[in-house]
C-alpha cells in the first residue's frame, strides 16, 4: 500500500504540489490524470525521494527514503537515463547487482522477450531508439519485482505491440497484489486499465474517484476530466 499524506513542494513562491493526499490499496491500479504541468511528475519524484518536500509518504508502513521502502519501490522515469558505454544486458546485470538479486537472468531474459528487445540485448545504450531505450527503462523497473510500480508516461515512444504487452504486464501485476500508479495525461492509453483515478490540477488534486463509483453515476472518465480541468465541476474526492 502506498500513502500520500499531505504532499507539498515548493519551488519559491509556487506550490508544484499542494497538499496531496492519497491512498493505493494493494492489487490496484491507480491513475495520476492531469494536463501538462499539473504536478503529477512531481508527486513521483517525491515518492521516489528524489526531490524534497513536506508531508509524509509511506511504502507498506515504512517511510518513502527508507532502506525498506526503496526494496519495494519500482520507478519507470518519462526520460529514460542509460549509460552509454553499458549493453542492454549489462544494464540488467547492473539492476540485479544494485539489488543483490541472484537469479534474475530468466524473468531478465522474460521481460526483454515481451518487449522485442532480444536481438539488442548487445547494443550499447546510446544506439537504442528513443522507443527502445522506453523498453529497456520498463525492463529495468520491472527486474527487481517492486511490490510498488510507479510509471510516469509509459506509452510515449512505444509502438503498439509494446503497449499491448505492457498493459497485460500491468494487469498481471495487479493480480499478484502489487500497487501501480500510472501517471500519464493520455486518457485512451489507460481508459481499461485503472480501479481508482486521481486527477490533479495547479498542483493539486481535484478528484480521487473509483471505477465503480464513475460507472454508478453514467460518467466516463473522459468526461469527468473535462469538466474538472475545464473549470466546470467542483472538486470531487473519495477520502480512503
Amino acid at each position: 500500500m502506498l500513502e500520500i499524506q499531505g504532499l507539498t513542494k515548493r519551488y519559491g513562491k509556487l506550490k508544484a504540489a499542494d497538499d496531496v493526499s492519497f491512498v493505493i490499496p494493494d492489487g490496484t491500479i491507480t491513475v495520476l490524470l492531469g494536463p501538462n504541468g499539473a504536478g503529477k511528475s512531481t508527486v513521483l519524484k517525491s515518492i521516489v525521494g528524489f526531490l524534497k518536500y513536506e508531508g509524509r509518504i509511506q511504502v507498506n508502513g515504512y517511510e518513502n527514503k527508507s532502506l525498506e521502502a526503496k526494496r519495494l519501490l519500482g520507478y519507470i522515469p518519462e526520460l529514460p537515463s542509460f549509460y552509454p558505454n553499458l549493453t542492454v544486458e549489462e544494464h540488467l546485470e547492473f539492476v540485479a547487482r544494485a539489488y543483490r538479486l541472484k537469479d534474475y537472468r530468466d524473468y531478465g531474459a522474460e521481460l526483454l522477450e515481451r518487449m522485442d528487445m532480444v536481438d539488442k540485448k548487445k547494443k550499447f545504450g546510446d544506439e537504442l531508439s528513443k522507443g527502445m531505450q522506453q523498453k529497456l527503462s520498463i525492463c529495468c523497473g520491472l527486474l527487481p519485482g517492486p511490490r510498488i510500480i510507479l510509471v510516469d508516461e509509459p506509452m510515449i515512444g512505444l509502438d503498439p505491440k509494446a503497449i499491448k504487452e505492457l498493459k497485460e504486464i500491468f494487469r498481471e501485476k495487479r493480480e499478484e497484489g502489487c500497487s501501480l500508479l500510472i501517471s500519464t495525461h493520455l486518457l485512451d492509453s489507460v481508459d481499461t486499465l485503472w480501479d481508482q483515478t486521481v486527477i490533479m490540477q495547479g498542483g493539486r488534486v481535484r478528484a480521487c474517484v473509483r471505477r465503480e463509483d464513475l460507472a454508478s453515476q453514467g460518467e466516463t472518465l473522459e468526461e469527468l476530466f473535462f469538466s474538472i480541468t475545464e473549470g466546470k465541476e467542483d472538486v470531487r474526492r473519495e477520502e480512503e
